[in-house]
């Protein structure tokens, strides 16, 4: 298991000239940090990057059975994150995290440009007010389902995509919004819409943030169909990292991944 630098020992400076180099290349990046962020720098499928992110307790919970989840990761887990959404185009929720957490999605704990804001919400549930669809400079972007009404601010762009069952596929998503430049992608939550990106086949990297405390509860970190047995389970790659008392489980599932424009063929 490495140990990443963490939070406490490196300066904003170190990050920032991290991610200038990240971005900008083609300097060969630091060890420790390229080791978890060298992956999400070119795509190994096509010329995306498609990286979902979650945090857990021991026992798999993203919250309590309350719905409390603040915050169950420590300072260095949280810091990843960020820096995380440094390094995208574009961070990705879903309308029930939105709702129930009302994130900013904003870089704040590291150094770094902002990304833009996506809510793939095809009933119109999201309001107006969400601190998402701040104007801060950044675009701002509402996916919703066809022949549904939504009223966002002014200034946030409203893609309309084909739904099925009240559903948007995450292939639509990825392609509006690598039609619009966006090449790095952050799937952020909630655990069905990252979920769903994960069953069709559209994350390059899975990182899941383990916290050392157990809830005995509440909702799952991921929600997957079931499998009748363990040993038809798929394994994959993993590399895994100690940050702070948290430990990262970075998971490549590029051979997993299916190309932008290519259907998913049937198992």
């Amino acid at each position: 298991m490495t140990d990443v630098l963490s939070t406490r020992s490196v300066s904003s400076d170190l990050w920032e000239e991290f991610n200038n180099t990240f971005r900008n290349g083609p300097a060969p990046l630091p060890q420790g940090w390229a080791e978890v962020f060298g992956p999400l720098h070119k795509g190994a499928v096509d010329d995306l990057v498609i990286v979902g992110q979650t945090g857990q307790s021991l026992d798999g919970r993203l919250a309590t059975e309350t719905g409390h989840s603040k915050y169950i990761n420590g300072p260095e887990g949280l810091t990843h994150l960020h820096r995380l959404r440094s390094l995208v185009d574009v961070v990705v929720v879903g309308v029930g995290t939105a709702i129930a957490d009302d994130p900013l999605l904003t870089v704040r704990r590291v150094c770094g440009p902002q990304p833009a804001r996506v809510v793939i919400d095809p009933g119109g549930r999201l309001g107006a007010g969400a601190k998402m669809f701040a104007d801060d400079g950044v675009p701002r972007l509402l996916i919703t389902a066809q022949g549904t009404h939504v009223s966002p601010p002014p200034g946030v762009e409203v893609v309309v995509l084909p739904a099925v069952d009240g559903r948007i596929s995450p292939a639509a998503i990825v392609g509006a919004l690598a039609d619009r430049g966006m090449r790095r992608m952050l799937i952020e939550g909630g655990a069905n819409t990252i979920s769903r990106f994960l069953v069709a086949g559209y994350l390059d990297r899975l990182h899941i943030m383990v916290a050392p405390v157990i809830l005995g509860g509440g909702g799952p970190g991921l929600i997957l169909p079931p499998r009748a047995r363990a040993d038809e389970a798929p394994r994959m790659s993993m590399a895994v990292h100690r940050m702070g008392e948290d430990v990262l489980f970075d998971c490549d599932l590029s051979d997993q991944r299916v190309a932008l424009g290519v259907a998913k063929k049937s198992a």
